[in-house]
């Protein structure tokens, strides 16, 4: 089948311990045919401010899961994990130009997604929800800082094994985003791509009036957006259809 007329697909690198993202990337494609998505992992447990830590994103293995990924001739790569929120917006720059080089196909990151879309939407504050402990969030809270985006509140599970994190029900979710939302921040970030945040995201829109950005849902509007095909239906975002 022609490049032109076969579905577009996608490429991403997973996480290791990571049990949502794909099958909740699957869901919010329903049964779209105009587009597939394909996976690779790399290692990856835990979340917390050290060398070991932050050694699980070495761009070199990276590297080797987007060298895997364009042997199915994706249309774009995208590194499906937010640890570019607090290594730094410059760390997922560079990560993403350095797939580009190694495959010639054009590569996001969660990070670099949510980034694109604050400027697209022209969100400026956010109401950051994560699982991760106090300090990751201050970290990410910082960053993001740099990137003009300021944090009016903010609420930290306190987690730091990764595949804890799906474990995290609608019902924990729920009182903690309510909150965030009554500071009418532009919007409210459910920051990690191993926690079900899609799954609210309609009803707490509906319920407080405040847009909600999901990173699995993000990061799969960029990709969408990269490989030129339909973005989503308005229930996983109101901003990202």
């Amino acid at each position: 089948m022609p490049a032109s007329t076969r579905p577009r697909r996608i490429g991403m690198i997973v996480p290791s311990s990571n049990t949502c993202l794909e099958p909740q990337t699957y869901r919010i494609l329903g049964g779209r045919t105009d587009v597939t998505v394909h996976f690779t992992r790399i290692p990856v447990t835990r979340i917390a401010l050290d060398d070991s830590s932050d050694r699980q994103f070495d761009p070199a293995v990276m590297r080797e899961g987007a060298q895997l990924l364009a042997t199915a001739d994706v249309d774009v790569i995208a590194w499906n994990g937010t640890s570019g929120s607090w290594l730094g917006a410059a760390h997922d720059q560079e990560l993403a130009a350095e797939i580009t080089g190694a495959t010639g196909i054009p590569a996001t990151t969660s990070t670099l997604a949510y980034l694109e879309a604050f400027r697209e939407f022209g969100t400026e504050r956010i109401g950051l929800f994560t699982p991760y402990t106090e300090d990751v969030n201050q970290q990410v809270i910082a960053s993001y800082e740099r990137e003009g985006i300021k944090t009016v509140d903010h609420r930290a599970l306190g987690l730091s094994d990764n595949e804890s994190f799906a474990r995290v029900t609608d019902d924990e979710m729920r009182p903690g985003s309510l909150k965030l939302a009554a500071a009418a921040p532009d919007a409210l970030v459910y920051l990690c791509t191993n926690l079900y945040g899609a799954n609210i995201t309609a009803e707490i829109e509906d319920t407080t009036g405040v847009p909600v950005l999901d990173s699995v849902a993000v990061t799969l509007w960029h990709a969408l957006k990269l490989a030129d095909a339909p973005l989503l239906e308005p229930r996983w975002g109101r901003l990202l259809g």
